[in-house]
């Protein structure tokens, strides 16, 4: 694995996970994850670290795209169009469920903050990574 992204975690909150995401060639996307819950499936981001990521198809979203690989004892961590990434146990609204949502900016959906932009920014990323594998550093 060769290529490379970086994803920077800049703030945390009920409402999400918020950061920026990054690639030597100077792709740059906003990032939206659950916020952290100790790892718990379908309630939180996954650990910072170094995670493969693979070009795959997903039955769910019946379409390739990203997966972490070894994200025991989670899976099928994907990287895909979002907008919100509140924790709906307290009220708030999500479209994922450990997942990284990709975005264009940061703005506010439903008087929650959200990133925008997602679906085309998620094409363009997976565009510039040429569907090949690549090492998503989580800092």
């Amino acid at each position: 694995v060769t290529r490379q992204a970086v994803l920077r975690r800049l703030q945390s909150s009920d409402q999400g996970t918020f950061g920026v995401l990054d690639t030597p060639l100077g792709f740059r996307a906003c990032t939206a994850e659950l916020p952290w819950r100790d790892n718990l499936s379908n309630r939180s981001c996954v650990p910072a670290g170094v995670y493969e990521a693979r070009w795959t198809y997903s039955p769910r979203f019946r379409r390739y795209m990203y997966v972490l690989m070894d994200t025991s004892p989670r899976e099928g961590i994907r990287i895909h169009p979002a907008n919100l990434a509140g924790d709906v146990l307290k009220g708030l609204k999500t479209n994922l469920l450990g997942c990284i949502g990709l975005g264009a900016r940061f703005g506010i959906l439903g008087g929650q903050r959200a990133i925008l932009s997602s679906a085309p920014t998620v094409l363009q990323f997976e565009h510039h990574m040429e569907h090949q594998p690549f090492e998503l550093r989580i800092v």
